[in-house]
Order: structure tokens, then sequence, then C-alpha cells
């Protein structure tokens, strides 16, 4: 079967493996339909993605086709031909973590894509437990469960009510599933970015209720115009910036919260006395839980959520070693990009 291996930073190859032997117990083989790039994906092909090694086959947002079903299925309506969106992270059900339901932070996580090999091939061997099916959604919708799912979780750490004011810095993928979600719950938000061109498709599709364009670095002066004269009382970091997740702390309202969803390899530091002044909580937010999975898929069969017009550019497996360098150059104003398989 045809395989996209990232052999070391920048460098594509598409090579030849053998299709995954028979499905074994409790696990089922799927057909790659679609596949989302993501910032872990472009972080990986600069070399400077955490938790990574090469070469490695990436992909981990994925919509597919279940081709092949082992025995002992969790979720007994599963069946050949279903259309899925697979949760990538490969969690161990041993440990305190999973032990406590916090599957998403595993002693022992293994990620498709990032810490074993991924979607980006023909056919993949994964646990029946991990797929989610649909008969609604197509499989480009499918491909971007997972994206969702990162920023529903992070809306969900930071307990966005109503009555909050939020700001998400960051206007890429990860930028826009949590707006998407923080704005689903009540919530006034704005987004920060400096592409106004990404803060205007925010706009435009009612995902946000402020654009703020960052021309230096923010300040509380310039957010409390957007907030009649408030600070944010959360603060969701989608940036992996250093200078931007540091920069938080001096503008988050007193009792706030701020969550880093973005990240970056270095430390993280912080003026202890701001810190305590406000009163303020730091979160982290990694990847997502099962249930945000199906909840998603629930809210886009049903139209609340509409991801079509995040889908910017498409590809196929012959193009992506090509292609895939250009989508990173600003004249792109790249959204989201599809591999088509």
């Amino acid at each position: 079967m045809k395989t996209i291996i990232l052999k070391e930073p920048g460098e594509f190859q598409i090579i030849e493996r053998a299709e995954p032997e028979a499905a074994g117990y409790g696990e089922a083989i799927i057909k790659i339909k679609k596949i989302g790039i993501c910032g872990t994906d472009y972080h990986a092909y600069r070399g400077n993605q955490p938790f990574f090694s090469y070469p490695r086959v990436l992909g981990h947002e994925l919509g597919a086709e279940v081709v092949a079903l082992g025995d002992n299925q969790v979720d007994a309506t599963l069946k050949i031909g279903d259309r899925v969106s697979v949760e990538p992270y490969l969690n161990c059900n041993e440990c305190q973590a999973c032990r406590s339901g916090h599957y998403n932070c595993c002693e022992r996580l293994q990620v498709l894509g990032v810490h074993t090999d991924g979607g980006m091939t023909e056919y993949l061997k994964v646990p029946a437990q991990k797929l989610y099916k649909s008969e609604v959604l197509s499989f480009d919708q499918l491909a971007l469960v997972e994206t969702l799912g990162i920023g529903l979780h992070a809306a969900n750490r930071a307990k966005v009510q109503p009555e909050d004011k939020v700001l998400v810095i960051g206007a890429g993928p990860i930028g826009l599933s949590v707006a998407q979600f923080c704005k689903l719950s009540g919530a006034t938000v704005g987004v920060a970015d400096m592409t106004e061109s990404r803060l205007n498709f925010i706009s435009r599709h009612g995902i946000s209720d402020h654009s703020v364009v960052v021309k230096k670095v923010l300040t509380p002066e310039y957010l409390r115009e957007f907030y009649k004269g408030d600070l944010p009382t959360v603060i969701i970091d989608a940036t992996g910036n250093r200078n931007s997740m540091l920069n938080a702390f001096n503008l988050i309202a007193h009792g706030g919260k701020i969550v880093f969803v973005g990240l970056f390899q270095g430390e993280v530091e912080f003026n202890d006395p701001n810190f305590h002044k406000r009163e303020m909580t730091l979160l982290s937010s990694r990847n997502s839980l099962p249930s945000d999975f199906s909840k998603i898929i629930s809210l886009m069969e049903t139209g609340q959520i509409d991801t079509a017009p995040w889908i910017s550019h498409r590809t196929d497996f012959d193009r992506l070693p090509k292609d895939f360098a250009t989508f990173m150059e600003p004249d792109q104003e790249l959204i989201k990009a599809i591999v088509e398989v």
C-alpha cells in the first residue's frame, strides 16, 4: 500500500508498505479516505514538534471507512462499510491517569502520527473502540472531528460560562475550533491574530464577536476597547508562541483563567506577585476525551457546527510532498488543508 513518510524535517517520501494483517481481538482495519493537516504536522515538518522522532508517518485527523473487524467489538453496531472518525489517542487504560478518566493525558500515551505512525497511508489497523461512526457526515467532516475536539476540550478546561469575556489568541484551525465552542457556550468571544484574513473569516462566519488585530504586543489598554472597559475573564492561547503565551499573564482579568492549548519547547516563566495579586488560574489543555468525539459528531449532524467553509486547500497523496510546504506560505491564506486518499 502507498504510504507517505516524513524521513526528516522538510523531507517527505512516498513508499510502499505491506497492508495490515487481519484484524485481531478488539481491532479494526480502516481505509483512510481524508486526512486533515494540522499545526502538529507543520511543526514536525519544520523540526520543532515536541514529543516527536523521525522517520514518522504523519496523520491523526482522519475520516475513514471500516473494511475489517476482529472479534469482541466494543460497539456492537459498528460494521464493515461504516464511515468513521478516528480518536488518535492510544492510551494504556492502566495508569493512574486512565483509571481516573484522564485518557487524553495517559502516562504512556501514543498519538497516531506523533509518537507512532499515523494515517498518511491507505489502510490502518486501530482499536475498534477508537472509532466513532456517522451515517450522516461526509469523510471531510469526519476528518475535522479531532481538530474540533481539541477546541472543545480547551473550552471545557476553562469551564466557559455565558457571562465570560473570552479572548482566543491565535486564529489557526485550533483557535478557530476553540472560538466555535466558546461561542456556543454563550460567552462574548474575541479572537486575536496578526493575520487579518483569518480574523475576517472567523467574523464572517459568526464565530467571534470581536476581531483583535495584533500589530505589536497585546496590551491591557488595547483589549479594554473590545470588552467595554474590562479585561478578558478567560484567555485561551492557541499560538504555541512563547512570547504570546507569557504575555497572557499581563492581560487576564483578576480572578480569571488562562488556558494554554498551544505549546512550545521551553520554560513557562511568570512574575509571581502578578500571578498572585490577580488570583488567576493557569491550565494546560491536551488532546480531548472520548465523550468529546461523540458530542461533536452530534453537533455536526444537527447542523450546529458547519465545517464546510474551513477547508481552504486540498491535495492528494502524489502531490502532498510538493504542496505541503506551500501551504505554510503567508499568501496562501490557509485555514485547513485536506489530503484526499
